[in-house]
């Protein structure tokens, strides 16, 4: 019998995926492959686009149709040969927001154990209110018998303690929290009348003319509510539900009969609320809702039954609350504290714990709580329970892709990060890892390049092979900084005795979270390094005290009442520079939120061609003009709907993808100093940098676009949409407004604006930071970049650990001074 060879690498040829330019390459297959480039050179493009697509395309192809059209699919990657690629999961770089019932505990899959470890090793109470001791019989499935009372009972199983299922809070439905309707904010202006929409939960739920059952009811609904009386007030808020006829005249003349059942203006809230599923759906309740910790359940979302098995003298809701370090050790002491006869069963349901413990440890997650929630959780944060699970689930021959998972990381825990791939290899998978940190980059078997520039100028192989094939490469652009481990030192920071010269801002908290009570002084006009490892405390100092305390001063109004004081005299304006996604849809893109679209708009209304046709301003909109491509409504895209496999979205046919009609595309702009001419439509297809020459006479717009090359983002194009952007193309999209002017008393603040950033950007991005603090602002950057920390004039370092064992400033000082305290941070801080 003869045996055919295993597959050493997967080999792809003519890859075409966006912005690359007809690749080939080799992937070593069980290794460890980085991916490296500029933004927006491809390397996305290659991993998620090539490899990941079809991977998981091809393993989904051998399920049944039934199961594939409940499958979010991949679409066939343009290549022209891919060879043996495994099948394959990714990790993405902003994983789905959870829905408000998950918290750490659940998305880790750790309340699993923990819930079992109390059913089956726990003290169960009785009926009558006795503790029973931990007994054998709740795992053989047999009656407890209360040595008080003699009460026959059976103990509670694993999901009895769920507080999505049987352990659930009956107050607060298992979410912590009780919503109260304010009825103030149900009619809000008292002297409009039920006619006139004064009752805003009936507006907002689509129940406008339920104001005409409660005519029927005997309510007047012509007069202000003001002057309504009691009675007919009580039966606007909480009126019965009762049936009447009532007539709903239509648009077009016609009259309906409806037999409807009254829903007063509470109940229509609260079923609202019942409905909702998601945190967008519950932002528009909330409005009418005075939201508090549930006071049954103490927040803790479990039912007084969930609440009252012990173990070792803890109840579940006290055990989720220690940080997971703390939790870890407590577990582990569980075994000798039982029975004899249970001895084997504890060691074996604790060993299931502390093997998923163990990796969200490494990956340096020991400071979260299993009840934190889910949503509270940053894109890292989220991305590190999904790889930890993913190494839990011990997997052979899958390719793992994984997108920037070092973001959030601090360099202390980028080994566990490590040591998390190499378990993934060492049982038999490939990993594909996308990212730009140079710590991470030293340890791959193998690099693949891409580059060289972003965009148009990207999409090529400059390098491939292994980190010494690499580090020798004239071509590669990553080489100089594998090569050093020094941080280049980019700006000329402010002398030591200048550091404080222009002013400091001085603040002073009381204990929040897990962070103690502060006192930090941040100097003015320079730029400061928020430090330290993840759960520290960076982001409750700095986004959840300072910023808010700033908002409020600004605003003359109380400051937030953990904030004790603040000194910050000629402060006049504070910017949150974010990662948050920019808009909720494709209809937002680079052009319309830079402002740039509005101003191209009245361009084009002004050409000749415009006026003969008659078109304005406003008829140049995709989302709501003339000009607008009416098949896909302006969006670029349509979607499909395929019968028995998934709805499938496709660049729309018609317009390809442009949003506009075919007669758009004849109204056209001369391009200064050249005989060419070019539409709105082909103009929002080019990059930044090559619609700056088309734009030449547009000073407004050329200064805008200019800006966003500066930036960083000239490989963007205009017409791209901006959610689909990363975290730090986002933050730098919204810093282009505030660049090119004084700005003098300004403070921003930005959380980690080097998220996806290759060194060489994170030079850019230090220039325009730079270029800020030279205008007069505050730039406070919360960071772990060593090469930006390094850079800073004034360094604040927390922890020293995370949770508990965090929330104190550590050091402050310059970057010598870090790194001369010995602090964690100082440790990783190579100066040159």
């Amino acid at each position: 019998m003869s045996y055919k060879r295993v597959p050493v690498y997967t080999k792809i040829r003519g890859a075409r995926v966006h912005n690359l330019k007809n690749i080939d390459v080799d992937v070593p297959l069980g290794k460890f492959v980085a991916v490296s480039g500029v933004s927006g050179s491809g390397k996305s493009s290659l991993a998620l686009g090539v490899l990941y697509a079809e991977g998981s395309r091809r393993y989904l192809d051998a399920l049944s149709t039934y199961t594939r059209r409940r499958i979010t699919q991949s679409k066939r990657p343009l290549v022209d040969l891919i060879e043996d690629v495994p099948a394959a999961l990714a990790l993405h770089q902003r994983p789905a927001v959870p829905d408000i019932r998950s918290t750490f505990g659940t998305s880790s899959e750790l309340l699993n154990s923990l819930r079992l470890m109390f059913s089956r090793l726990g003290s169960h109470m009785c009926p009558n209110g006795h503790m029973l001791p931990p007994s054998i019989n709740v795992a053989l499935e047999k009656e407890l018998i209360c040595p008080h009372c003699g009460e026959h009972f059976y103990a509670q199983s694993a999901e009895d303690y769920a507080f999505n299922s049987g352990g659930a809070c009956s107050r607060c439905s298992g979410t912590g929290v009780v919503r109260d309707i304010d009825d103030s904010k149900l009619v809000p202006d008292e002297s409009k009348t039920l006619e006139e929409g004064a009752v805003e939960s009936w507006n907002m739920f689509g129940i406008a003319w339920m104001y005409r059952v409660a005519g029927e009811l005997g309510v007047r609904t012509n007069i202000p509510f003001s002057e309504l009386t009691d009675e007919e007030k009580r039966i606007v808020y909480e009126g019965e539900e009762v049936k009447k006829f009532i007539v709903i005249p239509s648009k077009n003349g016609k009259a309906f009969d409806l037999n409807c059942t009254y829903r007063n203006a509470r109940q229509a809230v609260m079923e609202a609320l019942h409905r909702a599923e998601t945190e967008k759906g519950l932002e528009r309740i909330n409005k009418y809702l005075s939201i508090r910790s549930c006071p049954d359940c103490k927040g803790t979302r479990l039912s007084a039954v969930a609440r009252s098995t012990l173990l070792c003298g803890m109840s579940l809701d006290e055990v989720s609350a220690m940080s997971l370090s703390d939790l870890d050790v407590w577990v582990k002491n569980i075994p000798m504290k039982m029975p004899t006869d249970m001895k084997d069963m504890a060691e074996e349901i604790v060993e299931e714990f502390t093997d998923t413990a163990k990796r969200l440890l490494d990956l340096g997650l020991g400071y979260l709580s299993l009840d934190r929630a889910g949503n509270t959780l940053s894109n890292g944060e989220r991305q590190r329970v999904q790889l930890a699970r993913a190494v839990r689930n011990k997997t052979t021959g899958v390719m793992y892709v994984l997108d920037e998972p070092s973001i959030g990381l601090h360099p202390s825990n980028l080994e566990g990060l490590l040591g998390v791939i190499e378990d993934l290899t060492v049982h038999g998978n490939s990993v594909v890892l996308v990212d730009h940190d140079v710590q991470i980059l030293r340890k791959a078997e193998h690099l693949i390049e891409i580059g060289p520039r972003a965009g148009a100028e990207g999409g090529k192989i400059i390098a491939s092979g292994t980190i010494e094939d690499v580090k020798n490469n004239s071509d590669s652009l990553i080489a100089p900084y594998l090569k050093s481990y020094k941080a280049p030192r980019i700006r000329k920071r402010v002398k030591y005795e200048e550091i404080f010269s222009i002013g400091c801002i001085s603040l002073e908290t009381k204990q929040i979270h897990t962070v103690k009570p502060l006192k930090v002084n941040i100097p003015q006009g320079r730029l400061i390094a928020v430090t330290g490892v993840s759960g520290s405390g960076k982001t409750t100092l700095i986004l959840e005290s300072l910023v808010p305390a700033l908002e409020a001063k600004l605003s003359r109004s109380r400051l937030p009442e953990w904030v004790t004081s603040l000194k910050a005299d000629g402060i006049m304006k504070v910017n949150l520079i974010d990662a948050a996604p920019i808009g909720t849809n494709v209809r937002s893109t680079v052009a319309t939120y830079s402002g740039v679209h509005d101003l191209l708009r009245k361009a084009y209304a002004s050409c000749i061609a415009a006026k003969e046709h008659g078109y304005k301003a406003s008829d140049f909109s995709y989302n709501t003009g003339r000009l607008k491509c009416p098949a896909c409504d302006g969006t670029g895209q349509i979607s499909l709907d395929v019968q028995f496999l998934p709805d499938v979205e496709i660049i729309c046919p018609d317009c390809s993808g442009s949003r506009y009609c075919d007669t758009a595309y004849q109204i056209k702009r001369g391009i200064k100093k050249t005989s060419e001419e070019i539409s709105l439509p082909e103009l929002m297809q080019l990059t930044i940098d090559e619609a700056i020459p088309k734009t030449a006479d547009l000073k407004s717009v050329n200064d805008k676009l200019k800006t966003l090359s500066e930036l960083g983002l000239r490989y963007l194009t205009l017409g791209e949409a901006t959610p689909a952007l990363s975290g730090g193309e986002a933050q730098r999209l919204k810093l282009a407004a505030e660049m090119g002017r004084a700005q003098n008393g300004a403070v921003f603040v930005f959380d980690e604006p080097t998220i996806g950033l290759h060194p060489l950007d994170v030079e850019l991005l230090l220039n325009v930071l730079s270029d800020l603090v030279c205008q007069g602002a505050t730039v406070i950057v919360i960071e772990h970049d060593t090469d930006l920390i390094a850079n800073a004039d004034y360094v604040i370092d927390m922890g020293p650990e995370g949770g508990e064992s965090g929330g104190e400033i550590v050091a402050t000082g310059t970057p010598e001074e870090i790194v001369e305290s010995g602090s964690v941070t100082g440790k990783y801080l190579n100066l040159s």
